[in-house]
């Protein structure tokens, strides 16, 4: 009789969520058993999303693929015939090879995202190998660097107000974030506070699962949140709510932010907002006095054109008030900037040929087609830890491009996606437990250690697996395309940061995570006498030739980067692009905007595929109020259709006044081959003021019966 080794192990959550849970495996013989949350991480304390509560499922599905696979019928099929590595392996390094012999490496394009957020194995963990190429640069700018820019601008790069710091808050502000859906450890904290006494204030178009346990919902129209930011400023100052001794002591431009704000009265503000000016008042009022405040910013904030510039002055508030002072007061966007990571050895920038031409992956579809005029058209794509078909925009033109006969197309995918459908190699990739790793945290201030303890089932290898051997075939010889995953982990922290003092990669081995030396929950307040990472030193409500820029450290650093055009020098209200003011033409036919929030029950398009998980989150939906339903004879659950000038999808309608007239909700994520398209069909892949970030709630659409 065989024997049974069950064993436990460090695991951590490798999903594109700012949580990056620390978890226990369980292990019996190899395989993964169960996953629980560790109890003893201060931050996460045990507990999983319902994403994440079983885990090892998605490990085990039965749709999960094994083996190395050739395209055998038409691209979108799904038709594959399995071969071995070897051959896949000779087959797309030759492809590789001929395409650069006739166009030059630049026809090839990496495209990669959050899908897994390790630093061996995530986001950046195949840049290396296509800077080393020559690939055309893949400028990645789908989450948050709209909001890193504007934030880098007025308060650089801080990891601001501790998250676990809240506790000690009392005026809490979530502004663009639906917490219990997307960062529920940290809404554990808020909850926390406010049976403390802290009142929380939910910030957002919609009547979210976070904003109805709010003490108070406030619900601008949507792309007018800096509206609200700068009537905000106007009340503070007009009534002389502001700390005067710390805007004189730690800030840049008051005169001329106090200049600006004189018009922006809360009156100008309701027009825009429809958030009546008696309301703004107190809100402003409430918010100025009553300390610790905090604001806590969603990335849902940049996702309209006037996006970046509404974070830069909602980042200006705690200045304004002296929030800063407090422990637990200020605001928090991300708390990566202090986290000590090597983003250059990992991407290895200094590898791109001078020269190099940058692509932006939210516009993929429009490249593929042949819309950007480019010198070299794109002949082949390598896709892993993404799914452009159903979350980058302007699915429609991405299919199109995707069907190209002549596009050499490789994926590395858990599961054969609405994209890996288009591909004509497809490579099975390991999941968490399967491979080593650190997971970068983009909300929290600890490191998060995964250790290697189950095997992969079939042939299944780890991303960074991959591209070594990619790296061997295409005979780069650098040394990083050797490392082991260890070594890359040794190499890829900054351990003699003096935020990593007492922490080396042996005792995340041992404990499974560590909490940075950057102060404690207790005793965190960085900016308490100004000390912010600018030029100045100070909060930079004013920045004298400002200009555009994409910032790191989510975007792949490459040399040769040049800021864009200017922008203000002063934070503003700046309109959205697709509203009835300021496009009637366009409104007239298309008169509602959809809002298009992540799903509660699925990680971005991970686990739409798995049949309890569709089961919770429930089928494709749109959430539309009873006067815009009854305009258009739709009665709850009626198969309803949604469309604009770029695409359509079909959903059950949900009658519900969780929704304003004008507004319709429906959440990212659904599979395009299980669903009639996607939300992503009618999104624009227009920039927004900043940042190259993508205007995903900045689209008109038109509601109609199904037929």
């Amino acid at each position: 009789m065989a024997s049974v080794l069950k064993t436990t192990h460090h695991g951590a959550c490798p999903h594109d969520c700012p949580d990056t849970c620390s978890m226990v495996f369980e292990v019996e013989n190899g395989k993964l058993l169960s996953v629980k949350g560790n109890a003893e991480h201060p931050m996460t304390r045990g507990g999983l999303c319902v994403k994440l509560k079983d885990y090892e499922k998605r490990h085990y599905h039965p749709d999960r693929l094994l083996y190395p696979m050739r395209r055998t019928g038409p691209k979108g099929s799904g038709q594959f015939e399995r071969i071995s590595w070897d051959e896949a392996l000779d087959e797309i390094t030759t492809r590789w090879k001929a395409i650069i012999d006739e166009y030059g490496p630049q026809a090839i394009i990496p495209y990669s995202y959050l899908g897994h957020q390790g630093l061996v194995h995530g986001l950046n963990g195949g840049d290396a190998f296509f800077n080393k190429m020559g690939a055309t640069v893949c400028e990645r700018t789908f989450c948050g660097e709209g909001s890193c820019t504007a934030w880098l601008l007025t308060v650089g790069p801080t990891a601001g107000l501790d998250p676990e710091s809240y506790i000690h808050s009392k005026f809490i502000v979530i502004w663009g974030c639906n917490s219990v859906s997307t960062n529920l450890h940290h809404w554990h904290i808020v909850k926390e506070a406010q049976k403390r006494g802290a009142k929380v204030i939910v910030i957002d178009p919609y009547r979210s699962r976070t904003a109805k346990e709010a003490d108070w919902h406030i619900a601008p129209k949507p792309g007018t949140d800096g509206a609200l930011a700068m009537a905000m400023m106007h009340v503070i100052i007009e009534e002389g709510l502001q700390d005067q001794d710390y805007v004189d002591n730690y800030t840049v431009g008051f005169a001329e932010l106090a200049e600006r704000a004189k018009t922006r009265t809360p009156e100008w503000a309701e027009k825009i907002t429809g958030i009546p000016a008696e309301e703004i008042r107190v809100f402003s009022r409430e918010y100025a006095t009553t300390q610790p405040s905090a604001i806590r910013l969603g990335v849902a904030l940049e996702r309209n054109f006037g996006g970046g510039q509404a974070i830069r002055a909602v980042t200006c508030l705690p200045a304004l008030t002296g929030a800063w002072r407090h422990v637990g007061g200020g605001a928090t966007q991300f708390p990566v900037w202090e986290h000590p990571y090597k983003f250059d050895v990992i991407s290895r920038p200094d590898l791109i040929p001078e020269g190099t031409r940058v692509i932006n992956a939210i516009q993929i579809g429009r490249a593929l087609n042949g819309e950007m005029n480019l010198d070299v058209p794109i002949k082949s794509m390598m896709c892993w830890n993404a799914n452009p078909v159903t979350q980058a925009a302007e699915t429609d033109k991405i299919v199109e491009g995707l069907m190209r006969e002549d596009l050499f197309m490789v994926s590395a995918e858990h599961f054969l996606s609405d994209t890996a459908s288009y591909a004509d190699i497809v490579l099975p990739a390991a999941m968490g437990a399967e491979m080593e790793d650190m997971i970068l945290s983009w909300g929290h201030l600890y490191l998060t250690y995964n250790e290697k303890c189950a095997e992969a089932p079939g042939e299944a290898l780890p991303n960074n697996e991959i591209f070594r051997r990619l790296a061997a075939k295409m005979g780069y010889e650098e040394e990083n395309f050797k490392w082991s995953d260890s070594e890359c982990l040794e190499n890829y922290v900054d351990w003699d940061a003096p935020a990593c003092e007492g922490i080396d990669l042996a005792y995340l081995r041992k404990h499974g995570f560590a909490r940075l030396n950057v102060g404690t929950r207790d005793n965190r307040a960085p900016h308490k006498e100004g000390n912010f990472p600018t030029p100045s030193g100070k909060c930079e409500f004013m920045v004298e030739g400002a200009t555009n820029f994409v910032a790191p450290p989510f975007r792949q650093m490459y040399e040769g980067f040049q800021p864009g055009e200017p922008i203000d020098s002063l934070p503003d209200y700046v309109p959205s692009r697709e509203t009835a003011e300021s496009n009637p033409t366009l409104a007239s036919e298309f008169p509602l905007n959809i809002i298009s929030p992540k799903s509660h029950g699925f990680l971005n398009s991970c686990y739409a595929n798995i049949e309890d998980k569709i089961k919770g989150q429930g089928e494709q939906f749109v959430m539309i109020n009873a006067a815009d339903a009854d305009m258009r004879n739709i009665q709850s659950g009626d198969k309803v259709r949604v469309f604009n000038q770029r695409g359509a999808f079909e959903g059950v309608a949900q009658i519900t006044d969780d929704v304003s007239p004008g507004i319709v909700v429906a959440t990212l994520g659904y599979w395009r081959q299980l669903n009639k398209g996607t939300v992503n069909c009618v999104s624009s892949a227009e920039f927004v003021d900043m940042g190259h970030a993508p205007t995903f709630t900045d689209n008109l659409v038109q509601v109609s019966l199904a037929s």
